[in-house]
């Protein structure tokens, strides 16, 4: 999916924040890119698939101690976020919005929509997420988000 989102910024000339023509904001973009896959996707998908996903395709309930563990390294890999990605920024690339808040975003969506409020006790992580809700749209986040922040009634 990053793959099409970079062909995709290339091809139809999104604005320059998305992904920054600007060496060190594009390299700031890929960095995290890069980094996501194994760390938020990693864990944040592996929290949502022990909460919701398992004890659904099992009808098992789930044991609290294996939801603390994953809890655990959920909120490992955020602070890392905060602290290596965030730091005093508004974004992570910098003043504006891109790709990286985006993609960072989304796959947050996942804890939460398992019932994980992970902004709650996150004021930085809670700004940065109405930023990117605002830079993109609230009408339109909360209809790509439908799906996943309802997933709780299966």
């Amino acid at each position: 999916s990053i793959a099409i989102l970079l062909y995709l910024a290339r091809k139809f000339k999104t604005p320059d924040h998305w992904y920054p023509s600007d060496l060190q904001k594009r390299a700031r973009v890929d960095e995290y890119l890069s980094w996501q896959h194994a760390n938020i996707r990693g864990k944040g998908s592996k929290f949502f698939i022990t909460k919701v996903l398992l004890p659904l395709l099992t009808g098992q309930p789930l044991p609290p101690e294996k939801l603390e563990g994953v809890t655990e390294e959920l909120n490992v890999v955020l602070k890392q976020f905060e602290e290596k990605f965030l730091q005093d920024k508004p974004f992570i690339a910098g003043s504006e919005v891109s790709l990286a808040d985006l993609v960072a975003l989304v796959e947050l969506m996942q804890p939460v929509g398992a019932g994980y409020n992970l902004f709650e006790d996150r004021p930085k992580l809670a700004e940065w997420r109405r930023r990117v809700e605002e830079a993109v749209g609230k009408q339109l986040f909360q209809e790509a988000h439908e799906g996943i922040l309802n997933i709780k009634n299966l």
